[in-house]
């Protein structure tokens, strides 16, 4: 049988630390919130009530619930008030030095039974616990920001946390309403590890110029259906906090490059644009700590010229259902379609090519395809490779996808790219503008972290159900990404990231081989009836 925690202690009381006290008392438990002056207990009480109270203005709390939930809770000066809890949970700045202190502190001052947890978002759990005498107690307990919101807890055990510690505590995560999920102490834990690898991208990929800030959220949004954007969630985040959490799982992880933070990151905490807290990020705010963009920070869409006539004849290159699926949408949008099989991508196609004849009165032609395959290569073969682009159809077939990747190569004109924003606008899709690379936008950032979780699971670092609770209720994505590869289809997910390592052989976007290896064994996901689940029907 679990053990029952009745008086939880915590320590430090910033925004983090009186959420986590709000989550234990609003459940029934007695909290001992603990700061180091007056002066920081006065603010941490005032952050206390005045969550409770916006909780109870929006019908979340009642308000005689609010007064027992703050009757549970004492506040004290100095870590001597904790000498009766049965846990102390850690909730101060995230520096080693300050952790290792503390924790040295609450093993001096706690009960010898007593379990100590740090609230760490990336930090070495085992380097905290070593600086107790009783390392086998301690365990991090990762909530996520607003803690009293996020169903989320990362339950981090290391090699020397007793079994029964990482039980208790799980359970007691139940007990809170929350789902806590198991895992090793390794950097970034499962959510940030997942997550900021492909924040990073998303800087880079903007860096390069290879998309606009809108477009690269906008494809992550209306594309894959995530609650924010790559760039947006940056802003919220903090470009210092992230830069500091890269910093620390790059360090800690191996020097993976996906964690090395981008160069423009670096440039604008240096700079002080650190998001939405100082007013400017990616984005400028109408004030420092406002979520509301300033009325000038707005990038010309290219394309958007007012009253400029959507192309009426366009030829659709492309084989397959891919193809087949745009020139079906066109049509129904009364666009005359001229279909034209690949050419195969040869270059050498001259003026007496059927291709080329086919193509010669159309306004526009598009290249209708996976974003696995160069938009160049059959635009030099049509012989008019300033009037090609890519049309990538995002998040399912054609007729139902929202978000269309509008995709440029070093030989279209900026003509044929509002000609194909244009085209969008008069089909109701969202076009974004990108170049021609792998994966494009959309595909580009998610399959690489698909990736990484299927080398999370090959390693045994955490469950698949448990990597899926982690993303969806600590990120708010719609599904888990083994929800998702088994959705998408393994075998496309294959195909894609081999691509996107093809462009850019690096060893962080090899392919994962238990991904190689369920393609091989014909688990394919949802449609083959299994592949990281079972599917029944």
């Amino acid at each position: 049988m679990a053990r029952e925690f009745k008086t939880v202690g915590v320590v430090g009381l910033g925004t983090m630390g009186a959420g986590i006290v709000e989550v234990f008392a609003r459940n029934g438990v007695d909290v001992v919130a603990v700061e180091v002056d007056g002066a920081a207990l006065d603010k941490g009480r005032a952050n206390l009530t005045a969550s409770t109270d916006r909780a109870v203005a929006r019908g979340k709390l009642d308000p005689a619930d609010r007064d027992a939930l703050h009757a549970r809770v004492t506040f004290a000066v100095g870590l001597d008030a904790l000498r009766d809890v049965d846990l102390a949970v850690e909730a101060v700045p995230e520096r080693l030095d300050l952790k290792r202190r503390l924790l040295a502190e609450l093993d001096r001052v706690c009960p010898p039974g007593a379990v100590l947890a740090t609230n760490t978002s990336s930090l070495s759990v085992t380097e905290i616990a070593v600086a107790t005498e009783r390392p086998g107690q301690v365990i991090g307990l990762h909530f996520f920001n607003p803690a009293p919101v996020m169903r989320l807890i990362e339950v981090i055990s290391t090699v020397v946390t007793a079994p029964e510690v990482a039980r208790d505590v799980r359970a007691l995560c139940g007990r809170l309403g929350k789902v806590g999920v198991s895992v090793t102490d390794r950097a970034g834990f499962i959510a940030n590890a997942l997550l900021f690898g492909y924040l990073n991208q998303a800087i880079g990929m903007y860096e390069a110029g290879y998309a606009s800030r809108e477009d690269i959220d906008a494809a992550m949004q209306q594309g894959h259906g995530l609650p924010m954007g790559p760039l947006t969630l940056l802003d919220l985040i903090g470009l210092d906090t992230a830069y500091q959490v890269l910093e620390t799982m790059y360090q800690r992880g191996g020097h993976d490059r996906r964690h090395a933070a981008a160069p423009l990151l670096r440039q604008m905490v240096t700079a002080g644009l650190l998001g939405r807290k100082s007013g400017q990020g990616f984005y400028t705010y109408q004030a420092p700590g406002s979520s509301r963009l300033a009325p000038d920070d707005l990038t010309p869409v290219a394309g958007a010229e007012a009253g400029e006539p959507a192309p009426r004849t366009v030829g659709v290159v492309g084989s397959g259902t891919v193809a087949t699926d745009v020139a079906e949408v066109l049509t129904a949008a009364g666009v005359d379609v001229v279909a034209v099989a690949d050419p195969g991508g040869v270059p050498a196609a001259g003026p007496g090519d059927q291709a080329v004849r086919d193509l010669a009165a159309v306004d526009l032609v598009v290249v209708a395809g996976p974003s696995t395959a160069p938009v160049i290569d059959v635009a030099m073969a049509t012989g008019r490779p300033a009037d090609v682009v890519g049309l990538h159809f995002v998040g399912g077939p054609a007729a139902q996808a929202r978000l269309v990747e509008v995709v440029r190569t070093v030989r279209t004109s900026p003509t044929a790219v509002r000609a194909a924003r244009q085209l969008c606008a008069a089909l109701g899709r969202t076009a974004v503008t990108c170049g021609d690379r792998a994966g494009f936008i959309a595909d580009a950032l998610l399959l690489p972290y698909l990736n990484d979780a299927v080398r999370m699971l090959e390693s045994n670092y955490s469950t698949a159900d448990d990597i899926d609770a982690a993303m969806k209720l600590g990120c708010g994505y719609p599904a888990g990404p083994f929800e998702l590869l088994d959705t998408v289809g393994l075998d496309v997910a294959l195909a894609i990231q081999t691509a996107i390592h093809r462009e850019l052989p690096e060893p962080g976007l090899a392919p994962a081989p238990l991904l190689r290896n369920l393609v091989t064994a014909g688990r394919l996901g949802r449609r083959t009836g299994g592949g990281f689940r079972d599917h029944a029907g």
